[in-house]
């Protein structure tokens, strides 16, 4: 299978979460990603669990597909070999905070001077300028500076944390595509240059109609719970067992919801007349509703619903989502090869190329695991690199 980025090497030079998942999407397109990583630990993200056979399984979900290149990077002879991998890539992705690379002799300015074709990308908590352009960023942090957990969560004075690392994965997946872009752009310049983007700015970007309530209409938005904040009804709503979701965004679906819960007399009153009256009364319409989805389970609802045009689906835990015929239709999950043996159960990446989806070829690295291999691209001699393990400069398994 061709895939679009077949032929690329990224030196990918970031850690924990956010620059991760910009270069698995990378890598997961076909690009050729040498994870470098320092001795002696490696990614900070290796030493947080659940551990399954020591693995740590945070760093497992982002990894995929990536080789590890393990280097001290104090040591003079680890930052030579590190500027010469650079030098033989097409992409940089780094995630320090700023000045960190001139330390490392990779000064963005020098780097498009000797290589001009490189494509660099930053990830940084608050981007490049402003008066925290130097202060490091965290998922957690900037979940709260750019306002998402004010409208998360099911009260104005309790601010909810987002389930998942959400600001982390937005902003890598902001940087995979600035990557792409900037390839993109490099065939008609021919040459590469420096995108950049942070935690704050890619939160911030999504905070959609949100940020503009505000911005236009000068209204501060809150938390609405599992509810739409300017659309009713729609929802997490109860049944007979399990809850569901339920979306009826437009008049035509709010009149086919009334009429397959045989409420129709609800469509006459003033308070559920219009969008704006039915969010005002939404806690007695969800009363109302929910009178007639108590009488079925959920999985006579979903299907019912769907038919009549409205949209609709379940709500699962864990367990559920990865046992439903749709996500086991998609082949979302694939068991790749371990180093000692055996075979760990990922999720692909979300992306099909030409009709196929994107795989697993790769499991996520051991630190170290294809340092000699690499060593040996860079063209360096085998003398040369058991000098480099023995020194401790690198880590060859």
């Amino acid at each position: 299978m061709n895939l679009p980025l077949e032929g690329i090497r990224v030196t990918d030079l970031t850690r924990v979460l956010a620059g991760p998942t910009a270069t698995a999407l990378l890598a997961d397109l076909g690009a050729d990603v040498v994870k470098v990583e320092a001795l002696p630990r490696g990614d900070n993200a290796r030493a947080w669990g659940p551990f399954v056979d020591g693995r740590g399984q945070y760093f497992a979900s982002i990894n995929r597909n990536k080789r590890s290149l393990a280097l001290d990077l104090r040591h003079p002879d680890g930052q030579a070999v590190l500027r010469r991998l650079v030098g033989d890539s097409d992409v940089l992705v780094e995630n320090f905070r700023p000045g960190t690379l001139a330390k490392l002799g990779l000064d963005p300015d020098r780097l498009a001077v000797d290589h001009p074709r490189l494509v660099i990308a930053s990830v940084s908590g608050y981007g490049p300028t402003g008066p925290e352009r130097d202060t490091p960023g965290l998922d957690q942090i900037a979940q709260g500076m750019s306002g998402l957990m004010s409208v998360t969560g099911a009260g104005e004075h309790t601010p909810m944390r987002v389930g998942v690392p959400v600001v982390d994965s937005i902003s890598g997946i902001v940087t995979a595509f600035a990557v792409a872009a900037a390839l993109a752009g490099r065939e008609r310049r021919g040459r590469g240059g420096h995108v950049q983007t942070s935690l704050l700015e890619s939160a911030i970007s999504v905070l959609s109609f949100q940020a503009q309530r505000y911005l236009a209409a000068g209204e501060v938005p809150a938390a609405s719970g599992n509810d739409h904040p300017v659309i009713s009804p729609y929802g997490v709503f109860a049944t007979a067992d399990d809850p569901i979701n339920l979306a009826a965004g437009t008049h035509a679906q709010w009149l086919a919801l009334c009429a397959e819960l045989e409420v129709p007399e609800l469509t006459g009153l003033p308070e559920y007349a219009d969008p704006s009256a039915r969010v005002t009364h939404r806690a007695q319409l969800q009363v109302a509703l929910e009178k007639a989805l108590l009488t079925r389970p959920a999985a006579e609802w979903v299907p019912r619903l769907r038919a009549a045009g409205i949209p609709a689906g379940p709500v699962y835990r864990m367990d559920r989502v990865f046992a439903d015929p749709q996500v086991e239709a998609l082949g979302l999950v694939q068991h790749a090869p371990l180093a000692g043996g055996g075979t760990t159960p990922l999720v692909r990446g979300p992306v099909w190329v030409d009709g196929r989806p994107s795989r697993v070829a790769q499991a996520p690295p051991e630190l170290g695991e294809h340092s000699a291999a690499v060593l040996a691209e860079l063209g360096l001699s085998g003398a040369e690199i058991t000098a480099l393990c023995e020194a401790g400069v690198t880590r060859c398994p």
